[in-house]
């Protein structure tokens, strides 16, 4: 797929600060966004230079005033990262306490190719709870970046301001448009 449009979920975690890397990494290949935070990761993101770079405010709340509209832009994927421990526990149960929660829950029932990226350290990666909950996305068809395999793994109790810089944004962005075309390749019908 060569553009469409970007969702963007981004969690309270330290490459949250960086996530412009990954909207100037989509619109360089014509791809629009918009980025949602969760209401803890509005601390760790710059609202203003997202949204001159967007076009779109970062929404974090239902909607804030009457005529704002509620509906989510249509999206051709959608990133969640860095997605937390929690946050991937929520998106796997289905938990939508939070307006970030409801958008991905939402468009994971759309079947909106979804990408996540977790940022989390190895003691929180072993437990039960986060590896059913992968195992339960990925059942989903939920492309989780995690492991060996993908190149990103949980870093050391401790470590995690070292590992921000090498958050893998342009892998995130390459699996979602990866996943975007395939889709789009099996939902077209063949011309006669």
């Amino acid at each position: 797929m060569t553009s469409g449009h970007l969702q963007i979920v981004v969690c309270a975690a330290g490459p949250a600060a960086d996530v412009t890397q990954l909207v100037t990494t989509a619109a360089r290949q014509s791809w629009t966004t918009a980025v949602t935070a969760t209401p803890s990761a509005l601390d760790f993101v710059d609202a203003e230079t997202i949204e001159r770079l967007t076009g779109h405010p970062v929404r974090s709340t239902h909607r804030s005033s009457p005529g704002t509209s509620r509906s989510l832009l249509a999206a051709d994927a959608l990133i969640i990262a860095p997605a937390t421990y929690n946050s991937v526990n929520k998106i796997a149960l289905g938990i939508a306490d939070n307006y970030a929660m409801t958008a991905v829950a939402e468009l994971i029932g759309r079947r909106v190719p979804t990408v996540v990226v977790p940022f989390v350290n190895a003691a929180l990666a072993t437990r039960t709870p986060f590896q059913r909950a992968v195992a339960n996305l990925r059942d989903e068809h939920v492309r989780i970046l995690l492991g060996a395999d993908d190149g990103w793994e949980p870093h050391p109790p401790g470590s995690g301001d070292s590992r921000q810089n090498a958050f893998p944004w342009t892998m995130a962005f390459e699996a979602a448009t990866g996943l975007a075309g395939e889709r789009s390749s099996r939902t077209e019908t063949p011309r006669c």
